[in-house]
């Protein structure tokens, strides 16, 4: 089931399939953001018809106090217990992440330091589709009420009839969120960027979406901040011929049930373990109710490469940088100095992938395509910012600013120089009189 590739003809195709541009699809983006900034909420009640098939004019674009009441009612105890698990897990690990405003003082008497304060508002994006993606929304929302944003607000697209999952509402009041509002794709994105007169607008995106939702991400970014350009997901098992192919076999398959999954093992065991880890896949596939779109994402983007060593498959993780990384090997710490760019690192036998998609704690939306070389999963640090504080004594500005001034001067930039002149000479000014 998976096939065998050549370590860098495999890393020359991924190259290729990250680098592609697809023009006409931003042009549809582009428009589609363009009729948002311009209409606002007739833009989202036509588009939303048009997309998800949901007319909303009757019932608007935010879900109602009775909505979240009636999907209380109608989720299970053993739900709201899970739940509870996760907020608790992902709020403890995010807890630490939160900076500090510091400060200090030089020997001159200059104060310096930095103030760190959240965003105000967040958006956040939980896609649609074929299942509720609750954990997304749990992975994003929680990191921005623990960093301290004052009001966090949800876009998602409801299904043909206008609703929204009822776990995905319990799952919003659990974890803080203000509001919830109907709308799925660019649009979503174009109305949290933009405003609309239901949609507040926001001052960070964050959460994973499709193509055309990452297009929207990339073009609004400005005006707003955005977490990450993320997209399909991806999972990279490393393998020494210890771990049991069954259990590595179904860890593979959990990412190949998402439209696009890449699925790549690296093993030091050789062709024959890969051929017992893909049959392994063939079989458990073959009672999964999404065989059909494990079987499309293995056969287009399943990937097996043999290696001689632990340090050369850890080469590959490195050029590779995946989204999910599991270590499957006999010393998985041992391994671990070895990584230098993976998204989300998980160690040992019993931390499958899934795991931390639900419950672990580190959020689960996760840079993808290689980006993990210099981006961060969601955390406290997506929704913070931080502000330089600079307070000059008079004898410290007196002692500095010729020096400033001449590097202003240097750059010919004049008006910068005067505005430190100004003081010198008043001080100069002063001195003399004093003396007289």
């Amino acid at each position: 089931m998976l096939r065998v590739w050549d370590p860098q003809a495999f890393l020359e195709f991924l190259n290729e399939r990250r680098t592609r541009f697809y023009p006409e699809v931003e042009a549809q983006v582009r428009a589609i953001l363009d009729r948002v900034r311009r209409e606002g909420d007739e833009a989202l009640y036509d588009l939303t018809l048009r997309f998800d098939g949901a007319d909303l004019r009757g019932c608007g674009l935010r879900v109602a106090e009775a909505e979240y009441a009636a999907a209380a009612a109608q989720v299970s105890a053993e739900f709201r217990a899970a739940l509870q698990v996760a907020v608790d897990n992902i709020t403890a690990f995010h807890r630490p992440q939160v900076p500090r405003s510091w400060f200090m003082t030089r020997p001159d008497g200059t104060i310096m330091g930095q103030q760190v304060s959240a965003v105000d508002r967040a958006g956040i994006y939980v896609p649609g589709g074929s299942a509720p993606l609750f954990s997304c929304l749990l992975m994003t929302v929680i990191p921005a009420v623990v960093a301290g944003v004052r009001e966090v607000i949800v876009c998602t697209p409801p299904d043909r009839a206008g609703r929204i999952d009822p776990h995905m509402l319990v799952a919003a009041r659990a974890c803080g969120v203000k509001d919830v509002y109907k709308v799925g794709g660019a649009q979503a994105i174009g109305a949290m960027a933009y405003g609309t007169a239901t949609i507040p607008r926001v001052d960070t995106i964050a959460g994973p979406g499709n193509y055309y939702v990452t297009l929207a991400k990339k073009l609004v970014f400005g005006p707003v901040g955005i977490d990450m350009l993320a997209g399909p997901t991806e999972v990279l098992a490393v393998d020494d011929g210890t771990a049991d192919p069954e259990w590595l076999a179904a860890d593979l398959l959990s990412q190949a049930e998402h439209p696009n999954g890449m699925v790549i093992l690296v093993t030091t065991a050789g062709v024959g373990r890969v051929e017992a880890v893909g049959a392994a896949m063939e079989r458990q596939a073959a009672a999964l109710p999404r065989a059909e779109t494990i079987r499309r994402s293995v056969a287009e983007l399943g990937a097996a490469l043999t290696v001689a060593s632990l340090p050369a498959a850890a080469a590959i993780v490195n050029a590779v940088a995946p989204e999910h990384l599991e270590v499957n090997v006999a010393d998985p710490w041992s391994f671990l100095p070895l990584v230098r760019h993976a998204g989300s690192i998980f160690l040992g036998p019993w931390t499958p992938e899934p795991i931390g998609d639900y419950i672990a704690g580190p959020s689960n939306v996760i840079p993808t395509e290689g980006t993990a070389r210099y981006a961060s999963p969601v955390n406290v640090e997506t929704f913070i910012k931080r502000s330089a504080v600079t307070c000059y004594s008079e004898a410290a500005f007196l002692a500095q600013a010729p020096h400033a001034v001449r590097l202003a001067l240097t750059e010919d930039l004049q008006a910068h120089a005067r505005s430190m002149q100004v003081r010198l000479e008043a001080a100069a000014r002063r001195g003399s009189a004093g003396i007289g």
